[in-house]
């Protein structure tokens, strides 16, 4: 029997009042991540894919770890600077955008990825099917004020 969660965190997340009380999540995110030993987050109880990105803190050079919804992308992991559709970019999209490389978890595994900012010809086709996978994308872009998410195709190294 497959979850038939996933459409309707996909309906949900298409609900401006969803996205705006969205950010409580995250502390619920880490403690999940945490009696797992990182297996699984609260997207991958509903059946969504995410993976934890480690990169180093730009300025301080201190490892950050972030969980993430991804859109699978062939083999890559396509992430987007979202940030439940606030004005401002996250802080881990610019510590990515300042990495050559990262460690990503998914499901208990741990790998390095180059990491590669989507921009030009190349985010249009990114961007359609990040909505395809997501389309709460779109409402999380109109509440932003239109701010262009960062968009990064991580790839195993």
């Amino acid at each position: 029997m497959s979850n038939p969660l996933p459409p309707i965190a996909r309906r949900l997340a298409q609900q401006r009042w969803v996205m705006r009380t969205a950010p409580v999540v995250i502390p619920v995110e880490r403690a999940v991540r945490r009696w797992t030993d990182g297996r699984m987050g609260v997207l991958d109880v509903v059946g969504l894919p995410s993976i934890e990105v480690t990169v180093p803190g730009r300025k301080t050079g201190i490892p950050r770890t972030t969980s993430l919804l991804y859109v699978p992308r062939g083999e890559n992991f396509l992430v987007l600077g979202s940030n439940w559709g606030s004005p401002k970019h996250p802080v881990w999209s610019a510590n990515l955008r300042a990495a050559d490389t990262a460690t990503v978890r998914h499901k208990g595994a741990q790998f390095t990825v180059g990491v590669t900012e989507l921009t030009g010809v190349d985010r249009k086709p990114a961007w359609d099917l990040a909505v395809e996978f997501w389309p709460g994308y779109e409402m999380e872009y109109e509440l932003s004020g239109g701010r262009q998410f960062r968009m990064f195709e991580l790839r195993r190294v």
